[in-house]
């Protein structure tokens, strides 16, 4: 009986590959900041990264579409006091972003569908609650306007971005610096790790460690930590000897990890980037110019190395797309935007196939933008997964939609446990709307006093010239 060798996967000839030069961003600068985030957010209409600006904190949104060279007038998102450390897009708005900044704030931004003629200062909301610097930003993959972040001041608050309230704030969980914070796939659980070294499951609402595991990695660097598709943990951290160190835990039991593995000596944090839907979790380092990248199945040992995908150049960020911006007619299952010191290059991660058919088993159905839940509902206590589309036609992008922030109604009894916020939140979407029409108006009026400046001007030499005559 002849003994099987090699693993049987459909993933095992998963290839990357570089965009063509044509298809890179060129001219970006981008952000020298020394934080361990990705610095780059994408969703199937727009890219965003965040760049080097002076006086404060700035990053650029870019149509996917508006490849090459970047104009270096190119308008920003600006309104932060002090350097961006964080970008997330909203899962169920495609032209709604958050960023996160050393400033302490957070800012809601709506990012018209056409490009702008100035930067964009106005945030839809600005939400305020903590008291030192926001580096880590996360929406809840089900419920509408929820949105989760992270602070210098060791607290989680979870916010309801719809009124501009705080839904809740973890405040006493976290002794030291957190690290990450990762939502499950129905947004019922948190997995946190923190400068203590602890890796833990958090039930927000009853605002409860419910599971923790002290040294998942023993090593003192930070170490990240995200949920898989079967309920394990998958964690990236630092030996005792700075080796770098891959684990996957059962929060069930945390005693004995399911997997445990070391892989290289390198100063970089690891960030996992997940695919529920294949059960790929790929690897990028900070300053590595290279993407490894595993599969992880109910088979030991769990964890299955694939490949690596290497270049020359390190890497100063990564952005990575949703399931629904990929090209399925090219069997594309992953696409990465890696950042480097000036440009913005696309990686492919490619399943070859030889029919041009749709190929089902790559691609289930998967989440879409539709919300699941209404903020109310989740912190009420229900729970709902993903509302999931196929991709057997492609996905079109829904057209623009704007975000609604409604007042808080003064004359409520309650006494007010959101953030203060500026005066003009509620009337953002309407006061962004008149004020960008404004300022075409104003530009185009610009234009033809110049035109009329110039034909003016014409007018006049033509003169001078017959009368010369």
């Amino acid at each position: 009986m002849s003994r099987r060798v090699v693993r049987q996967s459909k993933f095992r000839h998963v290839f990357g590959q570089a965009a063509k030069a044509d298809q890179a961003y060129e001219d970006i600068r981008v952000s020298k900041v020394t934080w361990d985030s990705s610095f780059c957010a994408v969703n199937p209409k727009f890219l965003a990264i965040i760049v080097e600006a002076g006086g404060g904190g700035a990053f650029i949104v870019l149509p996917l579409a508006k490849t090459g060279r970047v104009d270096k007038n190119y308008p920003l998102v600006t309104g932060h006091t002090a350097p961006v450390l964080d970008i997330d897009w909203c899962p169920h708005n495609d032209n709604v972003i958050a960023s996160a900044s050393d400033d302490t704030t957070i800012m809601v931004w709506q990012i018209p569908d056409y490009t702008p003629m100035r930067n964009i200062t106005e945030p839809i909301i600005t939400l305020e609650g903590h008291s030192k610097r926001v580096g880590i930003l996360s929406w809840h993959p089900t419920a509408r306007n929820v949105l989760l972040s992270a602070g210098g001041d060791n607290v989680i608050i979870i916010w309801n971005v719809g009124t501009g309230e705080v839904l809740l704030s973890l405040d006493d969980m976290h002794p030291d610096i957190i690290h990450s914070v990762c939502w499950n796939s129905n947004g019922s659980l948190l997995a946190t790790t923190c400068k203590d070294k602890t890796l833990r499951i958090v039930d927000p609402r009853k605002g409860q460690v419910v599971a923790e595991r002290f040294a998942a990695h023993e090593g003192m660097r930070p170490m990240r930590a995200i949920f898989t598709r079967q309920g394990h943990i998958f964690t990236t951290g630092f030996t005792r000897m700075s080796q770098r160190e891959l684990g996957l835990w059962d929060p069930n039991n945390f005693e004995e990890p399911v997997a445990l593995q070391e892989m290289d000596t390198s100063n970089g944090v690891l960030l996992p980037f997940y695919d529920p839907d294949s059960s790929i979790v790929y690897l990028c380092g900070k300053g590595d110019s290279s993407i490894r990248y595993f599969e992880i199945t109910d088979e030991p040992p769990f964890v299955h190395y694939l490949n690596t995908f290497g270049s020359k150049e390190p890497q100063r960020g990564m952005g990575f797309m949703p399931k629904r911006g990929l090209d399925v007619s090219k069997c594309e299952i992953a696409r990465f935007y890696k950042l480097h010191e000036r440009k913005c290059e696309p990686i492919i991660m490619t399943v070859p196939r030889k029919s041009d058919l749709f190929q089902d088993d790559l691609y289930p159905d998967t989440p879409g933008p539709e919300p699941a839940l209404e903020a109310d509902e989740w912190l009420s206590g229900q729970d709902a997964e993903p509302v999931l589309i196929s991709l057997r036609d492609g996905y079109v992008p829904p057209k623009h939609r704007e975000l609604r922030v409604t007042k808080r109604n003064i004359l409520d009894a309650r006494p007010p446990s959101g953030p203060r916020r500026s005066q003009s939140a509620s009337d953002a979407p309407l006061s962004n709307t008149l004020e960008t029409l404004l300022e075409q108006v104003k530009a185009l009026r610009e234009q033809v006093q110049a035109q009329e400046q110039r034909i003016t001007a014409l007018e006049n030499m033509l003169c001078e010239l017959v009368d010369g005559d």
